[in-house]
């Protein structure tokens, strides 16, 4: 139930330990050898370190930096309010990491909507705009929870405010322009930033990102499911989720087992049973979001042993996922679901007669009974609107195959230099370089042209195997 550089919930919930924060769509760093990594701009020698500047700023606080040819890699926290309505009423430390490369250059502002990635990567808009990147951490995801934690203080608006008011202390450092960029939740939380603080950034480029906005309308999914793909594939794969459920008592059995020697518990969603249904129907959902049309052929037959159907199982839903263990880390993305974002569902009629719990496929069973939830309809209203009616300069890149993309950002009259682009047969991690030619080079020339940089149909900094390595992250599957 998460979609994601790089869940909301992947592949539905899918592989949530195994596989790290962040669809978003990050990109690395090079060491020696691997291309050509571009050089430091040099540092006047009036001007102070880097590292100092920023620990000049009020509420910095220095965790480490890690050596990074032609770039300063630095991990810091910054003291946040818990309540930036209430900031008297105490502070939490929120972690982000600096790629610096140089003062005069224009900087993007990363988020994954999760969990930081604290070794040195590059979002594509880094990429083309051969900038510095500030990544910052989601509030709530530890360790940048306040303690004790206020549940209620987790909201899209506390969030953009969040990074309002970091971009408005590095901004003393980096005066150069800045662009708000993520995918998957990362992409709807520079979305929602964007809505709130509308004048901070010069551009918003936001990949994969759903738009749930009637979170019970969801016809839209069941669409999706019926096109995507081949018939033959879309067969396939619904033959062999029925045939997981079939052999259902003989892989429960192989699930707990497993549970208990890796010391895995089942609290939150009640049994390994329970669980199991949940990693069922998240097979469908997570092939389309992290696998391509070719990849059908590896789906087994019905006939297949349980030896192959479990590993075929565990490779695209993740058996970890719905443990306490694989729940724990994504507890406030289900919180924000479950409350804001809404969580898709779809029909399932192929699974008819084997579904033991009707309406467990909910955020509200994934988080911990003793903290509430109560779900706001108007939160994705509100900024569905104003992205259709006063978007300017941005920019939303979808996955034709990627379920997360069936209810998209779209733009009204009232959008201003801004585009929605589809990667043909692209999935969860569909980016600008995967659209057509002239999308393409239209697309790297906006992005450049809003960060004041010169045009190009290409990237300005030169590729680096290692900094810019793309990842699709495993977001939870549950819906968003």
């Amino acid at each position: 139930m998460h979609p994601g550089d790089v869940h909301p919930r992947g592949g539905r919930m899918g592989k949530a330990l195994r596989w790290l924060l962040s669809l978003v769509i990050i990109v690395g760093a090079v060491g020696a050898g691997a291309g050509s990594a571009p050089a430091a701009a040099a540092t006047p020698a009036s001007e102070p370190d880097i590292k100092e500047r920023v620990l000049a700023i009020p509420g910095m606080s220095f965790v480490e930096e890690q050596p990074y040819d032609g770039y300063r890699f630095l991990v810091f926290t910054y003291q946040q309010p818990v309540d930036h309505r209430h900031p008297s009423k105490g502070t939490f430390k929120q972690r982000f990491t600096l790629l610096h490369k140089a003062t005069d250059r224009p900087t993007v502002f990363f988020t994954s909507g999760y969990n930081v990635a604290t070794t040195p990567r590059r979002s594509e808009p880094t990429q083309i705009v051969d900038g510095n990147q500030v990544s910052m951490e989601y509030r709530f995801f530890t360790p940048s929870r306040p303690q004790p934690a206020d549940w209620s203080k987790l909201d899209i608006w506390q969030a953009a405010s969040d990074q309002h008011r970091l971009y408005r202390a590095l901004h003393r450092v980096y005066g150069k322009k800045w662009l708000a960029t993520g995918g998957s939740k990362g992409g709807m939380t520079a979305t929602y930033y964007r809505r709130f603080y509308p004048h901070d950034m010069a551009g918003t480029v936001a990949y994969v990102a759903p738009n749930d906005v009637v979170n019970d309308e969801d016809s839209a999914y069941d669409r999706f499911f019926a096109g995507v793909g081949t018939a033959e594939c879309r067969t396939k794969l619904n033959a062999v989720q029925r045939e997981a459920l079939v052999r259902r008592d003989e892989i429960v059995a192989r699930y707990q087992k497993w549970a208990d020697e890796e010391k895995q518990t089942f609290k939150v969603v009640g049994s390994a049973d329970k669980a199991y249904e949940n990693v069922v129907l998240d097979l469908v959902w997570a092939f389309w979001q992290y696998h391509l049309l070719k990849d059908c052929a590896d789906v087994p037959a019905t006939t297949a042993s349980t030896d192959e159907l479990y590993k075929f199982i565990d490779d695209i839903s993740g058996f970890s996922a719905y443990t306490d263990q694989g729940l724990e880390t994504y507890t406030p993305y289900y919180y924000q679901a479950g409350t804001e974002l809404g969580a898709p569902t779809f029909k399932t009629p192929h699974l008819d007669g084997l579904l033991r719990y009707p309406g467990i496929y909910n955020p509200r069973n994934y988080v911990p009974r003793d903290i509430p939830m109560r779900f706001k309809p108007g939160a994705m209203r509100d900024v569905d609107r104003w992205v259709r009616h006063d978007a300017n300069r941005m920019l939303f890149v979808y996955g034709e195959n990627d379920p997360w993309g069936a209810e998209p950002f779209r733009l009204g009259k009232g959008a201003r230099d801004s585009y929605v682009y589809t990667a043909p047969g692209g999935n969860h991690g569909s980016n600008i370089a995967q659209l057509t030619a002239p999308e393409k080079a239209k697309a790297t020339a906006a992005v450049q042209k809003w960060a004041g940089v010169p045009t190009s149909s290409k990237p300005l900094a030169p590729r680096d195997t290692k900094l810019d390595r793309r990842e699709v992250e495993r977001e939870p599957t549950l819906r968003p």
